[in-house]
C-alpha cells in the first residue's frame, strides 16, 4: 500500500514534470552542452534515474511498515 501511493505521487510528479521541460525546451538551451534539448534519450534517462530514486526512497519506509504488526500499530493510536 506504501508503495503503490508512492508511485502515484512519483507518476503525477514525473508526468507534471515531463509536460514542464517540454514546455520549457527552449529556455533550458543555454543550460545543455553538446546536447540537443529535445533529446528523448535524454528525457528518458531523466526519467527513468528520477523513478529509480523516488522507488529507492520509498522502499525503506514501505519495508518498515510492512514488518509493523497491525495491532500494535492500532493500539499505539
Amino acid at each position: 500500500m506504501v508503495l503503490v501511493n508512492a508511485l502515484l505521487l512519483v507518476a503525477a510528479g514525473l508526468s507534471i514534470g515531463t509536460l514542464a521541460a517540454w514546455y520549457l525546451e527552449s529556455a533550458a538551451q543555454a543550460f545543455l552542452f553538446r546536447l540537443d534539448s529535445s533529446d528523448p534519450r535524454a528525457f528518458v534517462t531523466a526519467l527513468l534515474s528520477l523513478t529509480f530514486a523516488a522507488l529507492l526512497a520509498s522502499a525503506i519506509p514501505a519495508r518498515r511498515a510492512a514488518t509493523v504488526n497491525p495491532t500494535i500499530a492500532l493500539r499505539a493510536e
